[in-house]
Protein backbone atom coordinates (compact mmCIF):
# COMPACT_ATOMS: atom_id res chain seq x y z
CA UNK A 1 0.00 0.00 0.00
CA UNK A 2 1.48 3.07 -1.34
CA UNK A 3 0.62 6.86 -0.84
CA UNK A 4 -2.85 6.95 -1.93
CA UNK A 5 -3.42 3.47 -1.83
CA UNK A 6 -6.67 2.72 0.46
CA UNK A 7 -6.36 0.47 3.05
CA UNK A 8 -10.76 -0.27 3.96
CA UNK A 9 -13.08 2.05 2.91
CA UNK A 10 -16.18 3.40 4.88
CA UNK A 11 -18.31 0.50 3.79
CA UNK A 12 -15.94 -1.87 5.43
CA UNK A 13 -15.19 -0.12 8.77
CA UNK A 14 -17.64 -1.71 10.64
CA UNK A 15 -16.53 -2.54 14.32
CA UNK A 16 -16.86 -6.12 15.87
CA UNK A 17 -16.14 -6.07 19.94
CA UNK A 18 -15.67 -10.10 19.83
CA UNK A 19 -12.44 -12.96 19.28
CA UNK A 20 -12.04 -12.92 15.36
CA UNK A 21 -13.03 -16.55 14.11
CA UNK A 22 -11.49 -18.53 11.26
CA UNK A 23 -14.83 -19.27 8.84
CA UNK A 24 -16.46 -18.07 5.52
CA UNK A 25 -19.74 -18.66 6.92
CA UNK A 26 -21.93 -17.88 10.28
CA UNK A 27 -25.53 -18.76 9.98
CA UNK A 28 -25.62 -18.34 6.06
CA UNK A 29 -24.17 -15.46 5.99
CA UNK A 30 -20.13 -14.77 5.42
CA UNK A 31 -17.67 -13.84 7.80
CA UNK A 32 -14.09 -12.48 7.82
CA UNK A 33 -11.21 -14.75 7.60
CA UNK A 34 -7.59 -13.92 9.67
CA UNK A 35 -4.82 -13.08 7.47
CA UNK A 36 -1.89 -14.53 6.98
CA UNK A 37 -0.38 -13.02 10.79
CA UNK A 38 -3.63 -13.19 12.76
CA UNK A 39 -2.42 -15.39 15.22
CA UNK A 40 0.49 -12.80 15.89
CA UNK A 41 -1.74 -10.00 16.12
CA UNK A 42 -4.38 -11.42 18.00
CA UNK A 43 -1.71 -12.01 20.62
CA UNK A 44 -1.41 -8.09 20.40
CA UNK A 45 -4.95 -6.82 20.41
CA UNK A 46 -5.88 -6.20 24.02
CA UNK A 47 -9.28 -4.70 22.49
CA UNK A 48 -10.51 -7.46 21.02
CA UNK A 49 -11.71 -4.01 17.89
CA UNK A 50 -11.44 -5.12 14.66
CA UNK A 51 -13.05 -4.69 11.36
CA UNK A 52 -13.59 -6.11 8.08
CA UNK A 53 -11.83 -5.08 5.65
CA UNK A 54 -12.26 -7.11 1.80
CA UNK A 55 -13.24 -10.30 3.81
CA UNK A 56 -10.48 -10.22 6.40
CA UNK A 57 -10.31 -9.72 9.96
CA UNK A 58 -8.01 -6.40 10.40
CA UNK A 59 -7.60 -4.49 13.60
CA UNK A 60 -8.55 -1.12 14.33
CA UNK A 61 -6.99 -0.52 17.54
CA UNK A 62 -4.40 -2.66 20.10
CA UNK A 63 -5.21 -0.95 23.10
CA UNK A 64 -7.91 0.87 24.26
CA UNK A 65 -6.74 3.73 22.21
CA UNK A 66 -4.51 4.33 19.97
CA UNK A 67 -2.13 6.82 21.16
CA UNK A 68 0.69 5.00 21.52
CA UNK A 69 0.29 3.52 18.14
CA UNK A 70 -0.06 7.15 16.47
CA UNK A 71 3.17 7.51 18.49
CA UNK A 72 4.90 5.11 17.11
CA UNK A 73 4.32 5.67 13.18
CA UNK A 74 5.20 9.81 13.50
CA UNK A 75 8.02 9.15 16.45
CA UNK A 76 9.42 5.72 16.41
CA UNK A 77 8.46 2.32 14.04
CA UNK A 78 4.67 0.89 13.59
CA UNK A 79 3.97 -2.72 12.29
CA UNK A 80 0.56 -2.81 10.05
CA UNK A 81 -1.02 -5.73 8.93
CA UNK A 82 -2.24 -4.86 4.66
CA UNK A 83 -2.54 -7.76 3.55
CA UNK A 84 -6.14 -7.51 2.66
CA UNK A 85 -5.28 -5.25 -0.11
CA UNK A 86 -5.95 -6.86 -3.34
CA UNK A 87 -3.37 -8.14 -5.27
CA UNK A 88 -2.46 -8.79 -8.82
CA UNK A 89 0.17 -10.44 -10.85
CA UNK A 90 1.02 -8.78 -14.33
CA UNK A 91 2.83 -11.24 -16.90
CA UNK A 92 3.29 -11.60 -20.38
CA UNK A 93 4.57 -10.41 -23.96
CA UNK A 94 1.51 -7.90 -24.02
CA UNK A 95 1.97 -7.09 -20.00
CA UNK A 96 2.56 -3.38 -20.48
CA UNK A 97 0.99 -2.28 -23.19
CA UNK A 98 -1.73 -3.78 -21.20
CA UNK A 99 -1.48 -1.49 -17.74
CA UNK A 100 -0.38 1.58 -19.84
CA UNK A 101 -3.95 0.94 -21.49
CA UNK A 102 -5.82 0.98 -18.18
CA UNK A 103 -3.94 3.31 -15.98
CA UNK A 104 -3.72 7.32 -17.02
CA UNK A 105 0.03 7.19 -15.85
CA UNK A 106 2.67 6.20 -18.58
CA UNK A 107 4.22 2.87 -17.47
CA UNK A 108 6.44 2.84 -20.59
CA UNK A 109 8.31 5.36 -18.37
CA UNK A 110 9.25 3.17 -15.09
CA UNK A 111 12.07 0.68 -14.76
CA UNK A 112 12.20 -1.95 -13.34
CA UNK A 113 12.53 -1.75 -9.85
CA UNK A 114 10.20 1.32 -9.18
CA UNK A 115 7.25 1.47 -7.65
CA UNK A 116 4.21 4.35 -9.15
CA UNK A 117 1.10 5.61 -7.79
CA UNK A 118 -2.01 5.19 -10.23
CA UNK A 119 -5.42 5.60 -11.07
CA UNK A 120 -7.47 3.87 -13.27
CA UNK A 121 -10.52 5.68 -14.97
CA UNK A 122 -13.88 4.33 -16.76
CA UNK A 123 -14.76 5.84 -20.34
CA UNK A 124 -15.59 8.71 -18.70
CA UNK A 125 -12.95 9.85 -17.34
CA UNK A 126 -14.29 8.91 -13.60
CA UNK A 127 -11.94 7.06 -11.39
CA UNK A 128 -12.27 3.37 -10.67
CA UNK A 129 -9.51 2.79 -8.33
CA UNK A 130 -6.09 4.01 -6.84
CA UNK A 131 -3.34 1.77 -6.18
CA UNK A 132 0.70 0.85 -6.80
CA UNK A 133 2.18 -0.80 -9.66
CA UNK A 134 5.35 -2.04 -8.96
CA UNK A 135 7.52 -3.08 -11.65
CA UNK A 136 9.52 -6.09 -10.99
CA UNK A 137 10.89 -6.94 -14.46
CA UNK A 138 9.99 -5.98 -18.26
CA UNK A 139 7.39 -7.69 -18.62
CA UNK A 140 5.91 -8.58 -14.89
CA UNK A 141 4.11 -6.48 -12.35
CA UNK A 142 2.68 -6.21 -9.02
CA UNK A 143 -0.49 -4.44 -9.07
CA UNK A 144 -2.30 -2.84 -5.97
CA UNK A 145 -5.87 -2.43 -5.81
CA UNK A 146 -8.69 -1.12 -2.66
CA UNK A 147 -11.01 -2.80 -5.01
CA UNK A 148 -11.33 -6.20 -6.79
CA UNK A 149 -10.61 -5.29 -10.28
CA UNK A 150 -10.05 -8.66 -12.22
CA UNK A 151 -13.12 -8.29 -14.19
CA UNK A 152 -12.17 -4.79 -15.30
CA UNK A 153 -8.43 -5.72 -15.97
CA UNK A 154 -9.74 -9.02 -18.21
CA UNK A 155 -12.69 -6.54 -19.75
CA UNK A 156 -9.67 -4.53 -21.20
CA UNK A 157 -6.72 -7.47 -21.98
CA UNK A 158 -8.72 -8.44 -24.83
CA UNK A 159 -6.48 -9.18 -27.76
CA UNK A 160 -3.57 -8.94 -25.56
CA UNK A 161 -0.79 -11.42 -24.62
CA UNK A 162 -1.01 -10.94 -21.01
CA UNK A 163 -1.54 -13.27 -18.15
CA UNK A 164 -3.65 -11.31 -15.25
CA UNK A 165 -2.98 -13.47 -12.07
CA UNK A 166 -4.74 -12.77 -8.32
CA UNK A 167 -2.42 -13.29 -5.81
CA UNK A 168 -3.95 -11.95 -2.83
CA UNK A 169 -4.42 -15.48 -1.21
CA UNK A 170 -0.66 -15.75 -2.06
CA UNK A 171 1.07 -12.87 -0.68
CA UNK A 172 1.02 -11.43 2.78
CA UNK A 173 2.02 -7.55 3.09
CA UNK A 174 3.40 -5.66 6.48
CA UNK A 175 3.66 -2.23 6.06
CA UNK A 176 6.40 -0.70 8.54
CA UNK A 177 6.42 2.50 8.90
CA UNK A 178 7.85 5.47 10.84
CA UNK A 179 11.19 7.54 11.66
CA UNK A 180 12.91 4.71 13.07
CA UNK A 181 11.74 2.10 10.36
CA UNK A 182 14.79 2.17 8.26
CA UNK A 183 17.46 1.49 11.19
CA UNK A 184 15.35 -1.68 12.16
CA UNK A 185 15.16 -3.03 8.87
CA UNK A 186 18.98 -2.84 8.14
CA UNK A 187 19.18 -5.10 11.20
CA UNK A 188 16.32 -7.26 9.81
CA UNK A 189 16.50 -7.61 6.10
CA UNK A 190 19.53 -9.30 4.39
CA UNK A 191 18.74 -6.31 1.31
CA UNK A 192 20.68 -2.65 0.97
CA UNK A 193 17.81 -0.36 3.06
CA UNK A 194 20.11 2.08 3.30
CA UNK A 195 20.39 3.25 -0.36
CA UNK A 196 16.51 2.52 -1.58
CA UNK A 197 15.36 4.79 -2.65
CA UNK A 198 11.45 6.48 -2.65
CA UNK A 199 9.00 4.90 -4.53
CA UNK A 200 11.61 1.61 -5.08
CA UNK A 201 11.29 -1.95 -4.74
CA UNK A 202 14.01 -4.44 -3.64
CA UNK A 203 15.00 -8.16 -3.30
CA UNK A 204 16.05 -9.45 0.25
CA UNK A 205 15.53 -11.56 2.85
CA UNK A 206 14.05 -11.44 6.13
CA UNK A 207 14.32 -14.65 8.31
CA UNK A 208 15.53 -16.47 5.35
CA UNK A 209 12.50 -15.50 4.28
CA UNK A 210 12.63 -14.31 0.29
CA UNK A 211 10.79 -11.01 0.03
CA UNK A 212 10.31 -8.02 -1.55
CA UNK A 213 10.50 -4.85 0.35
CA UNK A 214 9.29 -1.66 -1.50
CA UNK A 215 9.75 2.02 -0.15
CA UNK A 216 6.16 3.22 0.00
CA UNK A 217 3.30 3.66 2.84
CA UNK A 218 0.09 5.26 3.54
CA UNK A 219 1.66 7.10 6.22
CA UNK A 220 2.93 9.97 5.09
CA UNK A 221 6.17 9.28 6.91
CA UNK A 222 9.64 7.52 6.41
CA UNK A 223 8.32 3.78 5.51
CA UNK A 224 8.26 0.50 3.71
CA UNK A 225 6.36 -2.38 2.61
CA UNK A 226 6.97 -5.65 2.69
CA UNK A 227 5.87 -8.48 0.45
CA UNK A 228 6.05 -12.03 1.84
CA UNK A 229 4.54 -15.23 0.97
CA UNK A 230 1.76 -15.96 2.47
CA UNK A 231 2.92 -19.06 4.72
CA UNK A 232 6.04 -17.39 5.64
CA UNK A 233 4.42 -14.20 6.68
CA UNK A 234 4.16 -15.02 10.97
CA UNK A 235 8.15 -15.83 10.69
CA UNK A 236 8.16 -12.44 8.93
CA UNK A 237 6.16 -10.65 11.71
CA UNK A 238 8.24 -12.39 14.66
CA UNK A 239 11.70 -11.15 13.39
CA UNK A 240 10.62 -7.96 12.50
CA UNK A 241 9.41 -7.64 16.13
CA UNK A 242 12.02 -8.96 17.92
CA UNK A 243 14.30 -6.93 16.74
CA UNK A 244 11.72 -4.11 16.84
CA UNK A 245 12.18 -3.74 20.54
CA UNK A 246 15.49 -1.63 20.26
CA UNK A 247 13.03 0.64 18.29
CA UNK A 248 10.05 1.28 20.07
CA UNK A 249 8.11 -1.10 17.88
CA UNK A 250 4.57 -1.01 18.10
CA UNK A 251 1.90 -2.61 16.24
CA UNK A 252 -0.46 -0.40 14.59
CA UNK A 253 -4.66 -0.45 13.60
CA UNK A 254 -6.52 1.08 11.23
CA UNK A 255 -7.44 3.86 13.88
CA UNK A 256 -4.18 5.41 14.63
CA UNK A 257 -3.63 4.87 10.24
CA UNK A 258 -6.13 6.85 9.97
CA UNK A 259 -5.24 9.76 11.46
CA UNK A 260 -1.66 9.26 9.76
CA UNK A 261 -2.99 9.46 6.37
CA UNK A 262 -5.24 12.65 6.79
CA UNK A 263 -2.21 14.55 7.94
CA UNK A 264 -0.13 13.22 4.79
CA UNK A 265 -3.71 14.62 2.63
CA UNK A 266 -3.69 11.19 1.43
CA UNK A 267 -7.43 9.75 -0.03
CA UNK A 268 -9.86 6.87 0.80
CA UNK A 269 -11.70 5.08 -1.63
CA UNK A 270 -15.59 5.40 -0.21
CA UNK A 271 -14.76 8.36 1.96
CA UNK A 272 -12.88 10.60 -0.01
CA UNK A 273 -14.56 10.04 -3.17
CA UNK A 274 -16.18 6.92 -4.41
CA UNK A 275 -15.57 4.34 -7.02
CA UNK A 276 -17.32 5.05 -10.43
CA UNK A 277 -18.53 1.22 -10.18
CA UNK A 278 -20.31 1.65 -7.40
CA UNK A 279 -21.86 5.23 -7.35
CA UNK A 280 -25.21 6.05 -7.71
CA UNK A 281 -25.04 9.40 -9.04
CA UNK A 282 -23.47 11.37 -11.38
CA UNK A 283 -22.21 13.36 -8.23
CA UNK A 284 -20.41 10.75 -6.49
CA UNK A 285 -18.12 10.20 -9.78
CA UNK A 286 -15.21 12.00 -9.69
CA UNK A 287 -12.35 12.54 -11.67
CA UNK A 288 -8.46 12.52 -10.95
CA UNK A 289 -8.60 16.50 -11.33
CA UNK A 290 -11.02 16.38 -8.75
CA UNK A 291 -9.24 14.22 -5.98
CA UNK A 292 -5.80 16.13 -6.40
CA UNK A 293 -4.57 13.22 -8.48
CA UNK A 294 -4.19 15.17 -11.74
CA UNK A 295 -0.19 14.69 -11.83
CA UNK A 296 -1.18 11.06 -12.36
CA UNK A 297 -2.50 11.90 -15.75
CA UNK A 298 -0.29 11.59 -18.44
CA UNK A 299 -2.38 13.13 -21.88
CA UNK A 300 0.89 12.49 -24.07
CA UNK A 301 0.86 8.73 -23.90
CA UNK A 302 -0.77 6.28 -26.39
CA UNK A 303 -4.61 5.82 -25.87
CA UNK A 304 -5.75 4.72 -22.01
CA UNK A 305 -9.42 4.51 -21.21
CA UNK A 306 -11.01 7.69 -20.52
CA UNK A 307 -8.24 9.65 -21.96
CA UNK A 308 -10.63 11.71 -24.25
CA UNK A 309 -12.64 12.94 -21.58
CA UNK A 310 -9.56 13.81 -19.49
CA UNK A 311 -8.40 15.85 -22.35
CA UNK A 312 -11.66 18.05 -22.65
CA UNK A 313 -11.65 18.46 -18.66
CA UNK A 314 -8.17 19.19 -18.81
CA UNK A 315 -9.10 22.29 -21.31
CA UNK A 316 -11.71 23.76 -18.85
CA UNK A 317 -10.74 22.85 -15.02
CA UNK A 318 -12.47 20.67 -13.05
CA UNK A 319 -15.47 21.77 -10.97
CA UNK A 320 -14.22 20.32 -8.02
CA UNK A 321 -10.99 20.22 -6.29
CA UNK A 322 -9.20 18.49 -3.02
CA UNK A 323 -7.97 20.91 -0.44
CA UNK A 324 -6.99 20.81 3.45
CA UNK A 325 -9.08 23.00 5.97
CA UNK A 326 -7.48 24.13 8.85
CA UNK A 327 -10.50 24.11 11.63
CA UNK A 328 -10.77 27.24 13.65
CA UNK A 329 -10.03 26.80 17.28
CA UNK A 330 -11.06 29.52 19.10
CA UNK A 331 -14.47 28.54 17.19
CA UNK A 332 -14.65 25.27 18.76
CA UNK A 333 -13.54 26.34 21.96
CA UNK A 334 -16.30 28.93 22.10
CA UNK A 335 -19.16 26.53 21.04
CA UNK A 336 -18.39 24.48 24.26
CA UNK A 337 -17.51 27.16 26.28
CA UNK A 338 -21.16 28.65 25.32
CA UNK A 339 -23.14 25.27 27.02
CA UNK A 340 -20.32 24.83 30.06
CA UNK A 341 -18.23 22.23 28.76
CA UNK A 342 -14.30 21.59 28.13
CA UNK A 343 -13.55 21.47 24.29
CA UNK A 344 -13.75 18.20 22.72
CA UNK A 345 -13.16 16.56 19.43
CA UNK A 346 -13.46 13.11 19.20
CA UNK A 347 -10.60 10.55 19.97
CA UNK A 348 -10.64 8.80 16.03
CA UNK A 349 -10.63 10.78 12.90
CA UNK A 350 -14.28 11.17 11.19
CA UNK A 351 -15.69 9.64 8.00
CA UNK A 352 -18.90 10.96 7.97
CA UNK A 353 -18.90 14.18 5.44
CA UNK A 354 -20.28 17.32 6.62
CA UNK A 355 -21.24 20.47 4.33
CA UNK A 356 -19.18 23.51 3.70
CA UNK A 357 -20.28 26.57 3.27
CA UNK A 358 -19.26 30.29 1.90
CA UNK A 359 -21.59 33.57 2.54
CA UNK A 360 -24.01 31.18 3.67
CA UNK A 361 -24.04 29.01 0.67
CA UNK A 362 -22.69 25.18 0.50
CA UNK A 363 -19.66 25.09 -1.74
CA UNK A 364 -18.49 21.61 -0.65
CA UNK A 365 -17.67 19.07 1.58
CA UNK A 366 -15.57 17.76 4.35
CA UNK A 367 -14.91 14.24 3.76
CA UNK A 368 -12.45 13.19 6.29
CA UNK A 369 -11.45 15.08 9.47
CA UNK A 370 -9.30 14.60 12.59
CA UNK A 371 -7.40 16.15 15.57
CA UNK A 372 -3.63 16.26 14.56
CA UNK A 373 -1.89 15.07 17.44
CA UNK A 374 1.88 16.02 15.48
CA UNK A 375 0.30 19.26 14.49
CA UNK A 376 -1.88 20.53 17.84
CA UNK A 377 -4.74 21.24 15.65
CA UNK A 378 -8.54 20.41 13.85
CA UNK A 379 -7.96 19.04 10.17
CA UNK A 380 -9.80 18.56 7.18
CA UNK A 381 -10.05 16.48 4.12
CA UNK A 382 -12.67 18.70 1.16
CA UNK A 383 -14.08 18.44 -1.40
CA UNK A 384 -14.90 21.95 -2.86
CA UNK A 385 -15.96 23.98 -5.82
CA UNK A 386 -13.02 25.25 -7.71
CA UNK A 387 -14.33 29.12 -7.16
CA UNK A 388 -13.64 28.13 -3.43
CA UNK A 389 -10.60 26.49 -3.42
CA UNK A 390 -7.95 29.09 -3.47
CA UNK A 391 -5.35 28.50 -0.85
CA UNK A 392 -6.23 31.07 2.21
CA UNK A 393 -9.79 31.11 1.92
CA UNK A 394 -12.08 31.23 4.87
CA UNK A 395 -14.77 29.18 4.58
CA UNK A 396 -17.38 27.94 7.40
CA UNK A 397 -17.46 24.09 8.05
CA UNK A 398 -20.54 22.32 10.39
CA UNK A 399 -19.35 20.89 13.43
CA UNK A 400 -22.31 19.55 15.93
CA UNK A 401 -21.89 20.17 19.28
CA UNK A 402 -24.50 18.31 21.84
CA UNK A 403 -26.52 17.41 18.84
CA UNK A 404 -26.87 21.21 17.82
CA UNK A 405 -25.30 21.79 14.61
CA UNK A 406 -22.89 24.94 14.10
CA UNK A 407 -20.46 26.41 12.33
CA UNK A 408 -16.86 27.52 12.76
CA UNK A 409 -14.23 29.06 10.31
CA UNK A 410 -11.91 26.85 8.22
CA UNK A 411 -9.45 27.69 5.96
CA UNK A 412 -7.87 26.29 3.06
CA UNK A 413 -4.32 24.88 2.35
CA UNK A 414 -2.90 23.14 -0.10
CA UNK A 415 -1.99 19.59 0.66
CA UNK A 416 -0.64 17.90 2.44
CA UNK A 417 -0.90 19.25 6.41
CA UNK A 418 2.31 17.14 7.22
CA UNK A 419 5.32 16.16 4.88
CA UNK A 420 8.57 15.50 7.02
CA UNK A 421 11.82 15.57 4.27
CA UNK A 422 13.23 11.87 5.71
CA UNK A 423 10.04 10.61 4.23
CA UNK A 424 11.95 11.30 1.12
CA UNK A 425 15.29 11.12 2.10
CA UNK A 426 18.19 8.81 0.46
CA UNK A 427 20.43 7.43 2.23
CA UNK A 428 18.44 6.48 5.26
CA UNK A 429 19.86 7.12 8.30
Amino acid sequence: MAEGGSPCGKDDARTIIRGPIFATEALGEAVPIGTAVHQQTLKLCESLNYREWSGYYAVSVYETHHEHEYNAIRNAAALIDVTPLFKYRISGKDATKFVNRVITRDISKVAAGQVIYCCWCDEQGKVIDDGTISRLGENLYRWTAADPSMRWFHQNALGLDVKIEDISGELASLALQGPTSGRLLKQAAEADITNLKYFRVTHGKIAGVEVDISRTGYTGDLGYEIWIPWNDAPKVWDVLVEHGKRFDLHAAGMVALDVARIEAGLILIEVDYFSSKKALIEAQKYSPYEIGLGRLVDLKKEYFIGRAALEEESRHGPKRLLMGLDINWEDVERLYDAIGLAPQVPSTASRVAVPVYRGGLQVGKATSTTWSPTLKKMIALASLSREQAAPGTELHMELTVEAVRHKVRATTKELPFFSPPRKTATPVT
